[in-house]
């Protein structure tokens, strides 16, 4: 009996083909999901974030979008900023300047296909500098920081992603 089941199960898991690779060559479109960060983080940072990070995903793969291919949608799962470039303190080793200045954007790219389906999927998380927006005391420099976040994310996600 048991060797009647290895074998049902062998037949089985025999007919399972791994789907086959896809490749994020062409592109119908791209577009930014930010639901899951709005579960905890509503508010004008969310949607300049959805914003800048169309633009900069556009801009990135423009040569890659073709008239009826899948799509690329981001979806953002965290945005964490430093709540002060300028303090970073005692780090983990006790000396200055350790830790805790660092921005992190963490996403995953997913090629979704006319239908809906997910076709192929990329994590990614991006990590810049707090002091990349300027001057932490500028009122503007927290604005410029998820711009330059946005930007670094779609610039890696277009290197990392395979194409023909």
């Amino acid at each position: 009996m048991r060797l009647a089941g290895l074998a049902a199960l062998l037949a089985l898991l025999g007919g399972i083909a791994p789907a086959p690779a896809q490749d994020f060559g062409r592109l119908g479109g791209v577009s930014v999901d930010v639901r899951p960060l709005q579960a905890y983080a509503r508010g004008p940072q969310t949607q300049a974030l959805r914003a800048d990070l169309t633009e900069a995903l556009q801009r990135s793969f423009a040569d890659r979008l073709v008239r009826g291919g899948p799509t690329l949608v981001v979806r953002v799962n965290g945005l964490s900023l430093t709540p002060y470039a300028g303090g970073e303190g005692f780090g983990r080793g006790g000396s200055l300047g350790g830790g805790g200045a660092t921005d992190y954007l963490d996403g995953e790219a997913l090629l979704v296909g006319r239908g809906g389906e997910i076709l192929a999927r990329h994590p990614q998380l991006s990590a810049l500098p707090a002091s990349s927006g300027g001057a932490w005391y500028d009122p503007a420099s927290e604005r410029r920081r998820v711009a330059a976040l946005a930007e670094h994310y779609a610039q890696w996600l277009r290197r990392r992603l395979p194409a023909p």
